[in-house]
């Protein structure tokens, strides 16, 4: 991974001491959060975290060797326990395949976040999972270092290694992956005020099955159309110019054919978008959807619109209002 340069490091010193204590000790808990993927302009190459939902992730060293799961919390028994077709654990055979090492462990997912919800289900637990066990080894790797097992991961839920939840749940704030080959990952600034609203609805879409509807090839004149939207969206981020944000909020490459997927989609959006949201798009693969706003006072009416539009459409719906998480996964212990 080729490293951006860095005006703050990653780590403050009081944080280092605490992941020097854990490296001495046999097990470690870990919180790492939901996350926003694409954000309408960014197909796979845009992301930011959030403070809720999160998954909990305990990790225990083991004698043996071998990777032994168990889940609990939301939608538990859905998810597979075996190392290899289970996200945290194929990262953590990455991790382990990487350092050669023969460890074992017993990692315990404890399921905040939905799977099949678009907040980064998968993403959290990887992230959590590798992030937790890289200290328990005494801290061989650096944060962005994991960022490709983390990847792995990725590859059981989805069939392939993006970035776009991943890199924010582990390093926090707005990313853009500027390239996957070589991997090239950025931190973009974040404007003060800035305000995630996500809303999910009581309803499933399958990673697979959404990424499966999109087109294989792009017409030229959408794929600069959606350029300019990125740059855009970008360029608005450092300037902190919302109302350039907004315009730069336009979907040309997965929205128009994941829409349908989702109950009522284009009506809440619109009654979003009248609310006052600097701008409104599926989160990730959907169904869960989000929305930015620069206040609180805006963020509440717009949550609320989102919640009753969904009801109308026959769904429940649980509502996450937060500013943009910009730090690592946490460790709870």
């Amino acid at each position: 991974i080729r490293r951006p340069p860095r005006s703050t490091p990653l780590y403050s010193s009081a944080a280092s001491d605490v992941y020097k204590r854990q490296m001495l000790k046999e097990s470690i808990k870990v919180r790492a959060p939901a996350t926003v993927a694409n954000v309408s302009c960014g197909f796979d190459c845009l992301g930011y975290a959030i403070s809720n939902p999160a998954d909990i992730v305990t990790i225990k060293k083991n004698n043996d060797p071998g990777i032994e799961i168990s889940l609990s919390g939301i939608k538990a028994d859905t998810i597979p326990t075996v190392a290899e077709n289970n996200t945290a654990g194929k990262g953590l055979l990455s991790l382990l395949e990487a350092l050669n090492l023969k460890q074992g462990f017993k990692v315990h997912i404890e399921k905040g976040i939905h799977p099949g919800s678009g907040l980064g289900s998968s993403a959290a637990s990887t992230v959590a999972a590798v992030f937790g066990a890289n200290i328990l080894l005494g801290s061989p790797l650096k944060l962005e270092d994991l960022l490709i097992h983390c990847m792995k991961g990725e590859i059981v839920s989805s069939g392939f290694a993006h970035a776009d939840n991943v890199a924010p749940a582990l390093l926090g704030g707005f990313i853009l992956v500027r390239s996957y080959d070589p991997l090239d990952v950025l931190k973009l600034p974040i404007p003060e005020n800035l305000l995630s609203i996500n809303v999910l609805p009581d309803y499933i879409v399958k990673t697979k099955e959404a990424r499966a509807i999109l087109p294989k090839n792009i017409s030229l004149t959408s794929a600069i159309k959606q350029s300019g939207n990125l740059s855009g969206f970008i360029a608005g981020l450092y300037e902190r110019d919302f109302a350039l944000m907004g315009r730069s909020m336009v979907d040309l490459f997965a929205e128009p054919f994941r829409s349908g997927l989702i109950p009522g989609y284009d009506s809440m959006r619109q009654s979003v978008m009248d609310s006052g949201a600097i701008g409104c798009g599926i989160s990730g693969s959907g169904p869960s959807v989000f929305a930015l706003s620069d206040s609180f006072d805006k963020a509440n009416i717009i949550g609320k619109t989102m919640v009753d539009s969904f009801k109308k459409s026959g769904l429940k719906s649980k509502l996450f209002i937060s500013p943009v998480n910009t730090f690592p996964p946490k460790i709870l212990d």
